[in-house]
């Protein structure tokens, strides 16, 4: 394979075992702290409940985005001194 294409295969298996292992703890996270109130709400007021899980769906998108972002930026100058 073109070295190219394989420096680009290796970043991308690297961010996807570093989102997976993000989003298993985001859920884990988030089951365990957020569970009870997320059930109140959903039994009490539907509405407030479909916003504040979609605020969760965007704000977990944002966080994964901004840390990634931030573990490559820290990451990639070790791998380019190679």
């Amino acid at each position: 394979m073109n070295r190219e294409v394989k420096g680009s295969l290796k970043s991308f298996l690297v961010e996807l075992l570093v989102y997976s292992a993000l989003i298993v703890g985001y859920f884990f996270l988030v089951l365990h702290f957020l569970a009870d109130w997320i059930a109140q709400l959903y039994q009490g007021d539907r509405r407030i409940y479909a916003f504040v899980a979609l605020a969760l769906i965007v704000g977990q998108g944002i966080a994964l985005e901004l840390l990634t972002s931030a573990l490559f930026a820290l990451i990639k100058p070790r791998m380019d001194e190679r």
